[in-house]
């Protein structure tokens, strides 16, 4: 009978102690942050639950973000608490507080930590990738890969970019012919699988081959892996415990075979040593290694997987709303067109544009002036995916907006939110959310845009390492297709006609759509889009 008092007295310090973390943490340790008002209990994400609510329900959580955003007036920083689903957000909107984000300081010399959240993809990415490496890890990373990324490298590229672009063009042809639907965004990946597997390790994989047996056993570990990561399946590992087993599997096989690759390509240039002629990244990476030791296997085959997911997810997006935007953007789609036949001819034949982007590749890619501003402005308003760091809480990581107000963010995820701050009405003015290509060509003398302010591909000293290669192969894949065949969108996003079977041109020069395609989440933070098109000559 005595332990009951002492049970009871515990039990209503243990509930007291509980109660005061819980609203400390809800109410107080935060508070310096703008934000909606918090659940003591559910943080905000019962107010993420609203909002997500009053939209389509499988859109990109940035949007949802950017909807929460707007409401609490549009201020450079929201915190988002998800605890304990997920690490307190700071969600960044402004480009001046980005730009801070991402560079070196005097605390961090190459810009703050990546965030803990990253962990979430390393089964795609490896436990190695120069993605999650910090401080002289990722340095000597960055340096031992950088050479295969250099322009100059990258032009002797080409050729391979184009040979994989004709098996692209034969699946369109097949498709024009039919007259059947299919998905664009499929067949795109299916092509930068490819191109990235030769460029990257010179090695064929056969993504593009129409039987499955044809396709090599990578192609296929790797789309199982990343079948896991979509939809409601993208839950903290806790809450998933079996598809983690089965993503660790997919993950370590997939480890083996590029590890195979590294192994097998590395003694194939001890054996021909200067003789060698591949110039593939990790041909590149092997210079000056005379021993292929467990650890430096290990590293190369978490870079290569890496750069092979990375490289090829950001492209084939990139490439897929690019042509939807020009299907629907017929003043866009004309200037397009009227650019490439200055460059290449009349002659909008794929074979034509392949055989002069081989002999002068690389004068004509830089002379596609209006093509470069038509992937920038994809890239803003779809961006593919962005980052997040994070600062140890006590470290005292402070941001300063433009009004001197200073935030300090230690202990959250600070999430440059490129979906948000691409769109930024004081940057980009009334036409932030209007696809319009023209305003990164040269004239300035009505609007100039902060260099800060359109970060696809990141900056300060951890920018994407493989962004020429992406242009490059936009460039290359755009010039042999966009004159050459008409998309039509089908299903979410379809063009609307009018009585007479005609497109509606609205007052933006774009036509009129049925529904709104919007971006989903797949992959962690990476986009796709709901995609289903036909195509014809």
């Amino acid at each position: 009978m005595v332990l009951i008092p002492i049970v009871v007295a515990a039990l209503s310090l243990l509930v007291t102690y509980l109660y005061t973390t819980l609203r400390f943490k809800r109410f107080k340790q935060y508070a310096h942050l703008p934000q909606l008002p918090p659940s003591l209990l559910w943080g905000h994400m019962r107010v993420y639950d609203e909002f997500m609510k009053r939209g389509n329900k499988d859109r990109h959580p940035d949007f949802v973000f950017g909807d929460m955003h707007e409401t609490l007036g549009r201020p450079p920083v929201m915190l988002a608490d998800m605890r304990p689903v997920s690490m307190p957000v700071a969600l960044i909107t402004s480009h001046d507080i980005a730009e801070q984000v991402a560079k070196s300081s005097n605390l961090y010399p190459w810009g703050p930590p990546k965030s803990p959240t990253l962990t979430d993809i390393l089964h795609l990415i490896g436990p190695k990738s120069i993605l999650s490496a910090e401080g002289e890890e990722w340095k000597t990373l960055r340096k031992r890969f950088s050479p295969g990324f250099a322009p100059n490298q990258l032009v002797t590229l080409l050729p391979c970019i184009l040979d994989k672009t004709e098996a692209f063009i034969q699946h369109l042809d097949n498709y024009a012919l039919s007259g059947n639907e299919f998905s664009l965004l499929r067949i795109l990946v299916n092509l930068t699988m490819d191109i990235m597997s030769v460029v990257i390790m010179d090695e064929e994989i056969g993504a593009q081959e129409t039987r499955e047996p044809q396709q090599s056993e990578l192609v296929r570990v790797l789309r199982t892996l990343l079948s896991t990561y979509s939809g409601l399946h993208n839950l903290p590992w806790w809450l998933t415990p079996r598809l983690q087993t089965k993503r660790r599997r997919l993950a370590n096989r997939m480890d083996q075979l590029f590890q195979d690759v590294a192994r097998r390509k590395f003694e194939e240039s001890q054996k021909h040593g200067s003789d060698n002629k591949t110039r593939s990244i990790l041909s590149l990476s092997f210079q000056g290694t005379e021993t292929l030791t467990p650890e430096v296997l290990s590293y190369t085959s978490d870079q290569l997987r890496t750069f092979f997911f990375a490289g090829h997810d950001t492209t084939s997006i990139l490439l897929a709303w690019t042509f939807y935007e020009l299907s629907r953007t017929p003043r866009v789609h004309k200037s397009v067109c009227a650019e490439l036949d200055g460059l290449f001819g009349p002659d909008t034949d794929p074979a034509t544009v392949r055989s002069k982007l081989y002999s002068t590749g690389k004068d004509l890619i830089h002379r596609m002036i209006y093509v470069a501003a038509v992937i920038k402005e994809v890239l803003r308003m779809y961006p593919p995916a962005a980052t997040a760091r994070y600062s140890e809480p006590g470290t005292g990581f402070t941001v300063r907006t433009k009004t001197g107000q200073e935030y300090c963010l230690d202990g959250t995820v600070m999430y440059n939110c490129h979906t948000v701050l691409h769109r930024d009405p004081e940057v980009y003015g009334a036409s932030a959310n209007e696809f319009v290509p023209e305003r990164w060509l040269d004239d300035t003398s009505t609007w100039e845009c902060p260099p800060s302010a359109w970060r696809p591909f990141e900056r300060g000293p951890r920018n994407c390492i493989g962004q020429e290669l992406a242009n490059l192969e936009a460039r290359v894949i755009i010039a042999m297709v966009a004159r050459q065949y008409d998309f039509v969108k089908v299903g979410l996003g379809e063009l609307e006609l009018d009585d007479n079977g005609r497109h509606v041109l609205n007052e933006k020069d774009q036509y009129e759509v049925k529904s709104e395609l919007y971006s989903v989440s797949s992959a962690s933070t990476l986009f796709v889009l709901p995609d289903k098109s036909r195509a014809s000559f």
